[in-house]
This record gives C-alpha cells, structure tokens and sequence, in this order.
C-alpha cells in the first residue's frame, strides 16, 4: 500500500484510540455504552417490526444471523489472541441485544 497521507492520517488515528482504550476503566465504559445500544437496538427492531407485522420472519432470520455473526468474529478474535476492543464491544452488543429481545417477549407475554 502507498504511502499516502490520508493513510497515513488513518493509521495515526487509529494507533491513538488504541491507547486511549488501552485504559481498562476505558474499555468497560466502552462494553457499557455497546450494551445499553444493544438493548436500545433491540426495543427499537421490535416495536418496529411489530407495527407493520409484515417482515417478522425476515428481521427474525437477520437478527439471528447478526448474532452468529458477531459471536462468530468474537471468538475467531479470541482464538488469535488479538486484544482489539472491536470484537468485545461487538459481544457487548450482542447481548445487550438478546437481553432486550427477552424482556420484550416477556412484555409481550404478560
């Protein structure tokens, strides 16, 4: 790759925030704000899809594909022993996510 300034731009940012999160108190503040997304994304997706009822099946399908996605590039890191902060807020999100399904179905439920 040349060396342009634009990637060399990309790398510098990217080696800083790397140090920044290198921080530990950082890095779980960072799993916090992905789980709560996470949560938030899920109540968002389903009162959407419940509204049209239409695409149930197929947000279904996506969402179970994004979460083996997800688990999937989660473990792949860990098993390479790479201690990016990419693949842990992603899990963060992941569960964050299946959490906020749950408690929608058990909102629908009672």
């Amino acid at each position: 790759m040349q060396r342009t300034r634009l990637n060399t731009l990309v790398e510098q940012a990217s080696r800083r925030f790397s140090q920044w999160v290198f921080n530990p108190w950082r890095r779980i503040s960072l799993a916090v704000i992905s789980l709560l997304f996470g949560n938030f994304f899920a109540t968002a997706i389903a009162s959407t899809s419940g509204q049209t009822a239409e695409v149930d099946i197929v947000i279904a399908a996506i969402l179970v594909a994004m979460v083996e996605l997800i688990s999937w590039v989660h473990h792949r890191s860990r098993v390479q022993d790479q201690r990016t902060v990419l693949p842990e807020m992603l899990n963060s999100f992941k569960l964050g996510m299946i959490y906020g399904l749950f408690v929608e179905a058990f909102k629908l439920g009672s």
